[in-house]
Formats: C-alpha cells, sequence, structure tokens
C-alpha cells in the first residue's frame, strides 16, 4: 500500500488516525439495507462483493484511509469495480419517471428497493450505478458483436496460436474497469494527486498499467452532474471511452474520432440534454447546451462547413477538438452503428488488437490501417463517405441502380 501524502494526512481527523478499528463504519457494508452483504442476495442481484478488493493503485482500504471523511460505498460487480461518495438524491420532473423504471427492475433482485421512492439514499446509488455500468458494458459488446467468453482468462500469454483477444477477460484487459464517483473537487485532486500524480480538477481516465485496468474518476461539483441524469450520461460516456480503449488490449491509442463519437452516442442514449466534451490535460474542452446535435450537423453540411473524415483522423490531442468535430464524430459514428452495425464492429476489430508475424503489438501505420479497412469493410474512400454520411444526415435517399448500362 501506499504511503499517504502529506496532503492526506492533513485530511485524516486525528480521532479516526487514533483508532485502531474500522476508519469509517459508516460505509460498512453490513449496513447496506437493500443486500445487507448477504451473499445470497448479492449474488442474484449481480453483486460480488462490497468492497476489499484492488483499487487504483492501492486497495479500498486505502483509498478510505486517504479520503477519510468521505463515506464511499463499494461495489463490485462481474466487470466493474466502483466506489461511489455521492449524497442522497432526491428525484424530480422528468426523472422520477426513468429512475422508478430502473427501481422496478432493480427490485425484481433487491426486493428490499422500494420503486416509488423518490428519495435515494447513497446505498441505493450505489446499487443503480452498479447496474447501470454493466449496462454500458452490454451495450459495447453488442456494438462490437463480440461475445465476453472470447476473451482469455488471464492466466497466460498469448501463444500466438487463433485469434488474438488480449490479456484477459475484461474485453482484453486483465483488470475489472474501475469508476469512483467523488463528492467535490477537493476529494478529486486529494486522490488523483496521491495516486497518479495528476494536478487535474476534471474528470480523468488513466489506464493502470500495473493491474491491467483502466479508471475513470469524477466529481459531483463538475458542471451538471449533481443532477442523476447528468450524471449517469457522463459515466456511460467515460466508461464507452475506457471499454474501447480496453478492448482487445489497451496497448496503443486508435482513432480519436471514434472515441468520442461513440462516447457521445452512448451518452446521448441516456439524454441529449446533458453532454461530456473531452479536452486536452490542463485545458478546457468545448462546452455546449444544444440538444439537437442531428440538426446541428444538417446545418453545418447545408452550409458545407462540416469537418470531414480526412481532417477527423489526422487529429491526435482531445485538445484539438472544436465543437463542430465533437457534433460530426457523434453523427458519423451513429450513422455506421445505424446503417452499417456489422461493419463498425469490423472496423473496430481491425483496429484493435493487432499482432504482427512475431507474435508481437503492432501499431505502426495505425491510419494507414484505418484507410485500408474503410476501402475492404465498407467499399469506401474517405470522399465516398463522406458524401454517404452527408446523405444520411441530410435525410436524402442513396441513388438505386436501376439496371440501366446506357447502352
Amino acid at each position: 500500500m501506499e504511503i499517504p501524502t502529506v496532503k492526506a494526512y492533513l485530511a485524516l481527523p486525528l480521532l479516526i488516525l487514533a483508532q485502531g478499528e474500522d476508519r469509517n463504519p459508516r460505509n460498512n457494508p453490513d449496513t447496506c439495507p437493500y443486500c445487507m452483504a448477504d451473499p445470497t442476495v448479492m449474488g442474484p442481484a449481480g453483486i460480488v462483493s462490497h468492497g476489499g478488493f484492488e483499487f487504483g493503485r492501492t486497495d479500498t482500504d486505502g483509498v478510505d484511509d486517504l479520503l477519510a471523511s468521505n463515506d464511499i460505498r463499494w461495489i463490485e460487480t462481474a466487470h466493474f469495480e466502483i466506489g461511489f461518495a455521492g449524497p442522497p438524491y432526491r428525484a424530480t420532473g422528468k426523472e422520477k419517471k426513468k429512475i422508478e423504471a430502473e427501481l422496478v427492475e432493480l427490485a425484481k433482485v433487491l426486493p428490499e428497493v422500494k420503486p416509488k421512492t423518490v428519495q435515494l439514499d447513497p446505498w441505493l446509488r450505489a446499487h443503480l450505478f452498479a447496474v447501470r455500468a454493466e449496462q454500458v458494458w452490454d451495450r459495447f459488446l453488442e456494438v462490437m458483436q463480440v461475445d465476453e467468453s472470447v476473451f482469455p482468462d488471464g492466466t497466460k500469454m498469448w501463444d500466438g496460436t487463433g485469434t488474438y483477444h488480449g490479456e484477459g477477460p475484461y474485453v482484453g484487459q486483465k483488470g475489472k474497469f474501475e469508476l469512483l464517483i467523488l463528492p467535490g473537487v477537493g476529494d478529486l485532486t486529494t486522490y488523483l494527486s496521491d495516486q497518479y500524480g495528476l494536478t487535474t480538477n476534471m474528470t480523468n481516465r488513466w489506464n493502470n498499467i500495473e493491474r491491467d485496468s483502466i479508471v475513470v474518476t469524477m466529481h459531483m461539483m463538475d458542471g451538471d452532474l449533481k443532477k442523476d441524469i447528468a450524471l449517469h450520461g457522463h459515466v456511460a460516456f467515460n466508461l464507452a471511452h475506457n471499454l474501447l480503449d480496453g478492448f482487445e488490449h489497451y496497448s496503443y491509442d486508435t482513432p480519436i474520432w471514434i472515441h468520442e463519437g461513440l462516447a457521445h452516442v452512448f451518452e446521448r442514449e441516456i439524454s441529449p440534454k446533458y453532454n461530456s466534451f473531452d479536452g486536452g490535460e490542463g485545458g478546457v474542452p468545448v462546452q455546449s447546451k444544444k440538444e439537437d446535435w442531428d440538426g446541428e450537423v444538417r446545418k453545418m453540411l447545408k452550409a458545407k462547413k462540416a469537418p470531414r473524415l480526412a481532417s477527423l483522423m489526422a487529429i491526435r490531442t482531445y485538445s484539438e477538438l472544436t465543437l463542430e468535430d465533437h457534433f460530426a464524430m457523434y453523427s458519423m459514428v451513429k450513422f455506421l452503428m445505424e446503417e452499417y452495425p456489422d461493419g463498425f464492429a469490423e472496423l473496430n476489430k481491425e483496429l484493435h488488437g493487432r499482432m504482427d508475424k512475431t507474435g508481437f503489438i503492432d501499431s505502426q501505420n495505425l491510419p494507414e490501417v484505418h484507410r485500408e479497412a474503410f476501402k475492404s469493410i465498407f467499399g469506401w474512400t474517405y470522399l465516398e463517405f463522406d458524401e454517404a454520411w452527408s446523405n444520411w444526415a441530410l435525410g436524402i435517399e442513396p441513388k438505386k441502380d436501376d439496371g440501366d448500362t446506357g447502352e
């Protein structure tokens, strides 16, 4: 376990430091009113544990020590390890219907859940985000058209035979995906500084190489994230990024336009009202309150100001992205997912988990691999893709071959 920094020690109440017993009894899993840490209840609900697992660069105990003023509800599912330290939440307005539908489903496996409740306590919110994370997992596998059984169990290295699918069972990663939701910016900066030496005050995604696990950390005072539906979408946005990074193992970076576009689609499937935007480290990402992104894309196309695939492929960092780029990336990915789902899945399989003839990771000439894959999978050059996407976004029906040879 890493030694907490001076800043972390200052955050620890002296009384807690003096005690040699449970340092944060308020998040004791036995106090969960929905599963009572009872394995016979947790199992059918898809809950592996309520803590006591590795997390970040230490474990749940280490994070509890570091952030001792927080009540972190730990919850582990088949594919995720989650820490939720948010406050109670009262569902209002249009959220009520959405959350009640989620609680109806949750009550099927956790009978103590009351679907009609509008006051969500932290334990209930932790269980909700566990379900939501697994829904992102299921949606990702659906989009990639892959069954998790194809991924190795992580106990041995790939021997060069068969198709390479990564290093472990979590879409190719050895470690489960991690999610930490904190109440305030101070909590986030303390955690990221101690664990990774980072100084950012915004949501951060990090590849924990030592455990082959990819983590996302966020705080609820960031923008609209105090609202449950906004936080739900933000979690989906970032988990989509991390799952795509980890797909057939995170050994190199793949095109930004697919990453950001897929994350936007996942978030907007939950709600188009709140949107997340990636930016460069230390920079401020673009922002927009616009909800009708399809309409914005049509405006760009009609004005002939829409980004093209070739220009998006040239982008190397998130700090380069404009608002127009975000709109286009979202729309392009949505186009492929809806109209060419098989091809979109195949494109991602071509780009991820590439091995050379000697059995080593092959990240060479990825832009050219991307270009060739577009031609072989879809039959398009980049200009032809731009035309097909533009016609789809504008609602123009493709021309049909009437069989006339012109003779």
